[in-house]
């Protein structure tokens, strides 16, 4: 579904992705691990447009790079930044309409899925998003982005920060998105939630890809294993 080969990107005169090939197949969950500064975001803004990239980015066969940022999402690929970015004037409601294609047409979701998911989102569907904690906060960042009905949907750093209660609950929306059939890159810190859910991992070193395998193949890789083991939580 999503491939990338070659992948080069620079904020300034910082080369930042060295030539980065990575993929994900239809129904696939692909976890992107690595340290911070390593590249992983900048990856996925690169994939989004949000960042110029240099190389191919082939998604269900037609090269996407350096399409405008709207036009890949119409494509079919969904994007849940790290940082949260809500409408903190509008409402739990209004949000997730944003995230919609078109008005009054749903997808794989509807918003009893997402109330349903996370009851906390149900109950407070009238405030305005500015009053949800920072865990709420993410929880509808990925609810909007699913309301748009993606065929992959690339989430960066889902459950940074979040109450241990809330993980479990992005960990099952996890595994929900891919029963649904819709495919996933996850940057993830938490490297029991990524052994757990993917079919295959990638670790990411100075902006280049060192490490590409199963989590079986991750763990019988001693070496790639501790060095992941430096950089993320949750071992």
């Amino acid at each position: 579904m999503l491939d990338v080969h070659d992948l080069h990107a620079f904020y300034g005169k910082s080369h930042i992705l060295q030539g980065v090939d990575l993929r994900v197949g239809e129904g696939e969950i692909v976890s992107l691990l690595g340290r911070n500064g390593v590249g992983r975001t900048t990856t996925c803004k690169a994939i989004m447009g949000l960042v110029p990239p240099l190389g191919r980015i082939m998604f269900k066969g037609r090269d996407i790079a350096g399409l405008r940022t709207d036009l890949i999402a119409h494509a079919g690929i969904g994007y849940v930044p790290e940082d949260r970015q809500i409408f903190p004037t509008l409402t739990v409601n209004q949000n997730l309409e944003l995230g919609m294609k078109q008005t009054g047409k749903f997808g794989r979701w509807t918003f009893d899925d997402m109330f349903s998911l996370f009851p906390n989102l149900g109950e407070r569907r009238d405030n305005v998003a500015a009053v949800l904690s920072g865990g709420e906060q993410q929880m509808l960042t990925m609810c909007r982005t699913l309301m748009g009905d993606p065929e992959l949907v690339i989430i960066d750093e889902p459950t940074e920060g979040l109450a241990p209660k809330l993980v479990v609950q992005v960990a099952q929306l996890l595994d929900e998105i891919a029963r649904r059939g819709v495919s996933i890159l996850l940057v993830e810190q938490k490297l029991t939630i990524a052994l757990k859910i993917s079919h295959r991992l990638y670790v990411m070193g100075h902006g280049r890809i060192v490490f590409e395998g199963t989590p079986a193949d991750l763990a019988a890789n001693e070496a790639v294993r501790k060095e992941a083991a430096r950089s993320l939580a949750g071992i």
